[in-house]
């Protein structure tokens, strides 16, 4: 990947992460909790949701220290007060799946734009990937480690005692979420289903 490429990828990766995260502060806006909203996180303005570490630097550095072939980052998480919840353990579920579902929803409207606008060439391609690109973070943020999203989920679904200690492998999580990143294991269960889905809208890369 060159440097064009990446700074390309990188705005699109930041379109899709905005979208993910307010779809995030909005339901739990919804559901009863105004953290996200009084900490200006209810925007699809990309500035709010970028952390200067996760979003920009470490991004930078992991894809000078590999030359290219390996890039990882994250928006700034929306803060969320579980207190204020109307349903804490119901709706923790909720609030993890929305910023998926949200990514999948895009993808799906982006892949209709494609099929019924005569674009040009460039704009297809960008599209292609901007649809890619939203189906990898949801399924991606699907995965049960957390802080990742299908980590809420599977603690919401799970008895309280069982999501307690569940919970405890949070400190260790980033350690073992980049080691299965770095050896590979993510990107054999998360490209199939990528491929899959690209291919129920239609899209052929």
């Amino acid at each position: 990947m060159n440097v064009a490429a990446l700074i390309v990828s990188f705005g699109l990766l930041i379109i899709a992460m905005t979208v993910h995260e307010f779809a995030h502060g909005w339901v739990a806006y919804r559901l009863g909790d105004n953290t996200a909203k009084y900490a200006g996180r209810l925007t699809l303005n990309p500035i709010a949701h970028i952390d200067p570490i996760w979003t920009i630097l470490m991004p930078l550095v992991l894809f000078i220290s590999t030359q290219g072939q390996f890039v990882f980052g994250a928006a700034k998480p929306v803060p969320i007060n579980y207190s204020a919840l109307k349903n804490p353990k119901r709706d923790i579920i909720w609030i993890g799946a929305s910023g998926p579902l949200a990514n999948f929803i895009f993808a799906v409207l982006l892949a209709v734009l494609l099929k019924y606008l005569h674009l040009w060439v460039l704009a297809n391609i960008l599209l292609v990937n901007l649809i890619v690109i939203n189906l990898v973070l949801g399924v991606f943020n699907l995965i049960p480690i957390p802080p990742l999203d299908g980590s809420r989920i599977l603690a919401g679904l799970l008895p309280q005692e069982l999501a307690s200690s569940y919970a405890r492998i949070e400190p260790y999580a980033f350690v073992i979420l980049i080691a299965f990143i770095w050896l590979g294991l993510l990107g054999r269960v998360i490209w199939p289903i990528v491929w899959f889905l690209l291919s129920l809208l239609g899209i052929y890369t």
